[in-house]
């Protein structure tokens, strides 16, 4: 008999069966499994942790805590095409990363996931002492009881903006002087992107220096690409990725409008110029980074975005960020399962 012809509530129970069986050996059954492509399916075990028990949440990503009177978008968990996901356990994770350090560098995307782990670490197990503090744009977050730290560098483009003398921001796409303070991680997880779309008053430069060229600007996805470019020669020159596994975290889409949405929805807005551009830099790298494949997933999620719930409330609807928690904890989730495979 074929699953089709099995009422609804049998072949729920069967795949339940299956994710649980699935859970207590607490890996993937398969390595050929693409854990990016699946749909969102209703999980009245989730969410992973209570947002509430989390004390550090900053408040743009805290959406129940600035009103949000619906919860019924924690209840998705991402299931991939033809594989399971293990349920996050975040004793094992704690445990295995035991003396190791993991770092985010990015833009406030990188915030957000940073958020997301440290949070559903934290509420797993809430009398453990933590340290926490900001020093620069680094902020620092660890467990001593583990010996785990987990950090979020925050550098927008990867690339340097340098103000000259004279007060003008000039965007240097051949240099990363912030490298330095990258390389000595366990695990490196990098994300680009929003700012580059920026015009304005809200873009961060004025004049571009591309090697030995200067000039006002030039299309987006062309500096982007030209940008991750030099991120990459950097990494296959100076990362030992035998002693660091590095990450690029995929394009977070935003929504052009998120307001009053509650559930996933079925519909993804197409391939992502940026992911696009990101994926052929990956391809022609030599040394090997892992792509956290976050764009078509997060695609499906107008309902995870903290809409008029967020920093600035109705005077600032935000359809870029994700609530805590929400659709970022999932990419930790991948994230996690990414680790045990490598």
């Amino acid at each position: 008999m074929d699953s089709s012809s099995l009422p609804v509530g049998a072949v729920s129970a069967i795949f339940f069966l299956l994710f649980m069986l699935n859970n207590v050996h607490g890996k993937l059954e398969t390595n050929d499994c693409d854990l990016f492509q699946g749909n969102w399916v209703y999980d009245d075990s989730y969410p992973l942790y209570d947002s509430s028990v989390c004390p550090f949440i900053e408040k743009q990503f805290d959406c129940l805590k600035n009103g949000r009177p619906d919860k019924e978008y924690l209840k998705y968990r991402w299931q991939p095409n033809g594989c399971f996901l293990p349920r996050f356990n975040a004793t094992e994770f704690q445990l295995k990363f035991k003396g190791k350090s993991l770092m985010f560098v990015g833009d406030s995307l990188s915030v957000d996931q940073w958020q997301s782990l440290t949070c559903m670490l934290h509420a797993a197990d809430p009398q453990a002492e933590y340290t926490s503090k900001r020093v620069g744009a680094t902020s620092f977050f660890s467990f001593p009881k583990y010996n785990t730290s987990y950090l979020v560098f925050r550098d927008v483009f990867l690339v340097d903006i340098i103000k000259e003398y004279n007060g003008t921001r000039v965007l240097e796409l051949d240099s990363l002087s912030s490298a330095a303070q990258w390389k000595e991680m366990d695990v490196l997880v990098f994300d680009s992107w929003h700012w580059w779309l920026h015009t304005g008053r809200k873009q961060a430069w004025d004049l571009v220096q591309d090697g030995k060229s200067t000039y006002k600007d030039a299309p987006r996805l062309t500096l982007y690409k030209k940008a991750l470019n030099t991120w990459a020669k950097w990494v296959d020159s100076e990362v030992d990725t035998t002693k660091t596994t590095v990450f690029f975290q995929g394009v977070s889409p935003d929504h052009g409008n998120c307001v009053g949405e509650t559930k996933p929805t079925r519909s993804t807005q197409g391939p992502h110029p940026g992911e696009l551009v990101l994926e052929n830099v990956l391809r022609r790298m030599k040394k090997p980074v892992h792509l956290l494949n976050v764009t078509t997933l997060s695609q499906y999620r107008a309902d995870g975005h903290p809409s008029v719930y967020g920093f600035g409330g109705h005077r600032n609807i935000d359809c870029t960020h994700w609530c805590v928690a929400g659709v970022a904890d999932t990419w930790n989730v991948l994230l996690s399962a990414l680790l045990d495979q490598l």
